[in-house]
């Protein structure tokens, strides 16, 4: 097929580098703009552009789909197909009818469930046992098209930069597959009396309340790895943490209940595993401790 592919982070790179390798013709890799980031806070090309450029396809930029020369440009291309995988710019009807077989896109949920921005964040703060990769024929509605294929994968307890990896990977077979498949495939329209929703993660949410269950604290911790990262205060300095578990322990919320640090919250307890300072590498507790002391009984903010 000649396909146009339209994604930006890493979770999008596996699915186009599959495509590239299963002999499809990629015409181009439409991507967000390069974004100003680092210390220096020069131009970073998004991890779509970077792998694309190495395989050899042409790279577009637009920073709207919505005037007739950049629909002009996508129309010129005579696509059979559109994939998109985490794109981050909404297209329009005018784009979504242009390929020759539609566009479909690669969606990190099991639809109807968490359509929106942040569907893995979501599934882990939800508790949910288990998500998926939904591969959907794209509509104007927030991933409300029906649906070509889904794949399922336990959650247990990833965090959501691995459950990100690991999706990306599946999507991307489950999509090679999909094509291989498509002219036998049957949509299913999605049921919108079952569907939840995704909003984008909001910094604010990272901070952790010890008021709430040592669950509720770990699966926040759990969806908020690596970024933002869940955080609390000590001592006026802001730390992250990246991994915990939930102990038995009781006590008043928020202080800390032994010399290990662990900390009671609105039911049960919470033992720090991998935590970071601001400006610092991600250490283990131990290491934490050694060089600085947490005296039973110190409040956390």
């Amino acid at each position: 097929m000649r396909i146009i592919f339209m994604g930006t982070p890493e979770f999008a790179v596996p699915t186009l580098a599959a495509l590239d390798e299963a002999n499809h013709t990629i015409v181009a890799a439409y991507t967000q703009p390069p974004r100003r980031a680092g210390r220096g806070k020069k131009l970073q090309p998004s991890p779509v552009q970077i792998e694309a450029e190495i395989r050899g396809i042409e790279v577009r930029s637009p920073a709207s789909l919505k005037d007739a020369e950049a629909q002009a440009a996508f129309a010129a291309l005579d696509a059979d197909l559109a994939v998109v995988a985490a794109y981050g710019m909404i297209l329009p009807q005018a784009v979504l009818d242009m390929p020759r077989h539609g566009c479909l896109n690669v969606h990190a949920s099991l639809l109807p469930h968490w359509r929106g921005a942040a569907p893995i964040q979501r599934s882990i703060l939800a508790g949910d046992k288990v998500t998926g990769i939904t591969i959907m024929q794209m509509e104007a509605g927030l991933d409300t098209g029906p649906m070509l294929a889904t794949l399922r994968t336990p959650i247990e307890d990833k965090t959501a930069g691995e459950l990100t990896e690991e999706l990306a990977e599946l999507g991307a077979q489950l999509m090679v597959g999909t094509l291989i498949d498509l002219p036998m495939l049957q949509a299913v329209a999605q049921d919108d009396a079952e569907a939840s929703y995704a909003p984008k993660i909001d910094k604010a949410e990272a901070k952790i309340d010890f008021a709430h269950s040592a669950e509720e604290i770990e699966r926040q911790v759990r969806a908020f790895a690596p970024f933002p990262g869940a955080w609390f205060d000590l001592d006026g300095e802001r730390i992250k943490l990246l991994k915990a578990e939930v102990v038995e322990g009781s006590g008043e919320a928020g202080a800390t209940i032994d010399d290990a640090m662990t900390i009671a919250c609105g039911q049960q307890a919470l033992r720090p595993v991998s935590i970071q300072r601001a400006g610092k590498p991600v250490m283990e507790l131990g290491a934490f401790l050694r060089g600085r002391t947490v005296p039973c009984g110190t409040k956390l903010g």
